[in-house]
């Protein structure tokens, strides 16, 4: 028999309640089916936050080590495999990365393996020294230590990967008279892309030469990785014999620029931004010339000379005088005064007579002789100094025509006049200062300008590299976002809204609203084990019945207006 459920004509409609006593009665109220979709939905949403949570949570990586070599590199990661340590590699493998946590943990454990063996070694080489060791082994250590502290001063330059040091420190001896003078290579490995500019190489020939007694900064060599001698050779050229200068190719470029600039400075503002193109050519002569001259002019006169020694001679006597010489009347006749003087008239030798005449009397010899100095000039002229001096300076100037209008008013440019070319030239020459003499040259150039070309479109945001890896690193958030929208608008969302007034009017109206699913009701019937029913006349319809059939049909045949009883009902208001 089926059960049926009348609704008082006169029965206010059920009040919704607010707050958890709602969400239950609605959790009641939904069928099986709906419940099931529900069950799934929160399932669902719980395993995707479980999964985001457990992804997600990755640790954080530390290096480890890095440069290290390749041999030192394996031997590292099979260590940490049998340690079960989690590791990875930066790019380019140049670094080794463990957990945080775990770090320094790791480091004392591989250094008690020796690992890694590649590292340089100084100074605390000297303090493992075994006892019995010879003086020779000793002094190899010394050598040893000095390099590898040497090895990690160059390291430490932001340019250099690794480097190595080779000290030749000859066994020095004090019975030889010439010792043999130390001397220094380096060895260096840049990073990719980096260089060492001129004032960085003498600091590393600077600083071995000062860490090695007697060591001259030109016995120091600096080469690198592909065998490019870098330093300064002992015959003063550099960067592998090649004699020109890299500072003197600066000074030649900045000096050009200065030029230029200055071209561009004065014509700008009278052609306009964009519309003066300039080119300056230098010729720069760096060397150096020293010049001395020695210089001597004809002997002045005695008074105006300079007198450098003076030497009197007086020699005298009170006994005879004897003749000596060839018999004859020539050694007998007293000297004559000498006929070549050097300056002026010499005056001769004051020479006393002999007192009492004849052989017997005695005789005084008085002799000067006197040096001047010889005039004598010297020049000494050094031309060239370390900013060389210019031999030669050749301008290039292109200016674009001036905008203008035709006969007909349209814009068109025009070329310059001779006046306006002849003025800027002049321009031009006082601004670099041009000097015929040395042979400077001018050259000024009147010609439209040929429009530039299409500027490349720049790359899409969505392109770029930047954007793609933003977009990667925020893909998996944002997934799972979309995915618990999905599950919760979806399926939660539909399981518990609230059913509106005409959905209702039109379940009821279809028969399918809950608690008057008469159709439901009256098809609903339970299976029992039982006996077979026994026959039994039917009665007929009950009363109620009757009634039940009239609403039936009342809903088949007028639906809007049993949709507004139900509505009533459900407001609340009177019917």
């Amino acid at each position: 028999m089926s059960a049926v459920a009348e609704i008082p004509e006169n029965a206010p409609a059920p009040v919704p309640q607010a707050g958890l006593p709602a969400l239950r009665q609605r959790l009641v109220a939904l069928d099986r089916g709906q419940r099931m979709r529900l069950a799934a939905a929160v399932v669902l949403l719980v395993a995707a936050v479980v999964a985001a949570v457990v992804l997600n949570r990755q640790p954080d990586y530390r290096v480890l080590f890095s440069n290290l070599s390749d041999k030192d590199g394996g031997a590292i990661v099979a260590q940490l495999a049998q340690m079960n340590v989690p590791y990875k590699y930066t790019e380019g493998g140049g670094a080794i990365l463990v957990p945080t946590e775990r770090v320094h943990d790791v480091r004392l454990r591989l250094a008690t393996l020796g690992l890694p063996k590649g590292s340089v070694t100084g100074f605390e080489l000297m303090e493992t020294a075994k006892f019995g060791v010879t003086q020779f082994q000793e002094r190899l250590n010394f050598q040893r230590g000095l390099e590898g502290e040497l090895t990690r001063s160059i390291q430490a330059l932001s340019s250099v990967q690794s480097a190595r040091v080779h000290l030749a420190l000859p066994n020095q001896n004090g019975f030889f008279r010439e010792q043999q003078k130390p001397s220094a290579s380096v060895l260096l490995s840049l990073y990719p892309g980096r260089i060492l500019d001129r004032a960085q190489i003498a600091g590393i020939v600077h600083l071995v030469a000062s860490s090695v007694p007697e060591l001259s900064p030109t016995a120091v060599s600096v080469l690198d990785d592909s065998g490019k001698l870098l330093s300064q050779s002992p015959d003063g050229q550099g960067n592998g014999g090649s004699s020109i200068d890299v500072q003197q190719v600066q000074y030649v470029q900045k000096l050009e620029e200065q030029y230029t600039r200055r071209i561009l400075d004065i014509l700008e503002p009278v052609v306009g931004p964009g519309n003066v193109k300039a080119q300056v050519t230098a010729e720069v002569d760096f060397s150096q010339t020293e010049q001395t001259s020695e210089q001597h002019r004809p002997n002045l006169s005695q008074d105006s000379s300079a007198v450098r020694s003076q030497q009197v001679v007086e020699t005298g006597g009170s006994g005879s005088v004897m003749p000596s010489g060839i018999p004859g009347a020539v050694s007998n006749q007293p000297p004559q005064t000498s006929s070549a003087p050097v300056n002026g008239a010499n005056p001769a030798p004051s020479v006393a007579s002999s007192q009492g005449g004849g052989a017997s009397g005695g005789g005084v010899k008085r002799e000067s002789i006197t040096n001047y100095e010889v005039d004598k000039t010297v020049r000494v002229t050094r031309t060239g100094g370390g900013t060389g001096s210019i031999k030669r300076l050749t301008a290039a100037v292109v200016v674009n025509y001036q905008p203008g209008a035709d006969e007909k008013g349209q814009p068109q440019a025009k070329a310059l006049t001779s006046e306006q070319v002849e003025q800027m030239t002049a321009l031009v020459r006082e601004t670099i200062g041009y000097s015929k003499e040395r042979g400077d040259s001018v050259n000024l150039m009147n010609t439209p300008f040929l429009a530039d070309a299409k500027p490349a479109e720049p790359l899409p945001l969505w392109k770029q590299p930047e954007t793609i890896e933003l977009a990667k690193s925020f893909a998996w958030p944002v997934g799972m976002v979309l995915f618990a929208l999905l599950v919760l608008l979806g399926l939660v969302r539909p399981a518990l809204r609230q059913p509106k007034p005409a959905e209702i009017a039109a379940a009821a109206a279809a028969g399918a609203l809950p608690g008057t699913q008469l159709d439901a009701l009256e098809d609903e019937t339970v299976g029992r084990p039982a006996l077979p029913p026994k026959k039994v006349v039917d009665p007929g319809p009950t009363p109620e019945e009757l009634r039940l059939e009239e609403a039936r049909l009342l809903a088949k045949e007028n639906p809007i207006a049993v949709a507004n009883i139900l509505k009533t009902w459900v407001n609340g208001e009177a019917p």
